[in-house]
């Protein structure tokens, strides 16, 4: 084995070492790798994140009170389907912290606009409200929720441009 191989062997083991064969990324470690991308699957009700195709963290969710289905218009209680980016960070949210998505895209206006409707905006992804706790499932507009210790690592971790998926 060369020298570029067995660096690369030894770089694979020690990932594979670190995330204990599937589990997640010990924290210590966690903020050595850049979140890359976001994925979200809405009928698991988890959000997970990756440095460039491994889970460094997976996330509990709550979504819009509608949450099957993708967001068609504003106010129908849905989380958006599709591919989007991490548009802004909003310290002074009315949910602890929050990020926002890039929703609506071209797609989703054309959409709204041919059921002679807006697509609606301002989807995030945030803590708990700064009000209170909120205790039933699946209670947000159309946004995904985390606890507030989650969005406090989220907003340190991702960046403006990271992508974001959101799968039924």
């Amino acid at each position: 084995m060369n020298r570029r191989n067995f660096n690369l062997f030894l770089a694979s083991s020690t990932l594979v070492a670190m995330t204990g064969c599937g589990r997640w990324m010990p924290d210590r470690w966690r903020s050595y790798f850049q979140v890359t991308s976001i994925g979200v699957h809405k009928a698991s009700r988890k959000m997970y994140v990756y440095h460039k195709g491994l889970v460094l963290k997976e996330y509990d969710i709550d979504l819009g009170f509608t949450p099957v289905g993708g967001k068609r218009i504003e106010g129908d209680g849905k989380t958006p389907e599709g591919t989007y980016v991490i548009d802004r960070k909003n310290p002074d949210s009315m949910f602890h912290l929050s990020l926002g998505i890039s929703y609506p895209n071209t797609q989703d206006i054309a959409q709204a606009k041919a059921l002679g409707q807006s697509p609606g905006g301002d989807i995030f992804i945030h803590g708990q409200p700064t009000s209170g706790r909120v205790t039933v499932n699946d209670w947000t507009w159309g946004c995904i929720a985390v606890s507030n210790k989650d969005i406090e690592e989220l907003y340190r971790t991702v960046r403006i441009g990271t992508p974001i998926t959101i799968r039924p």
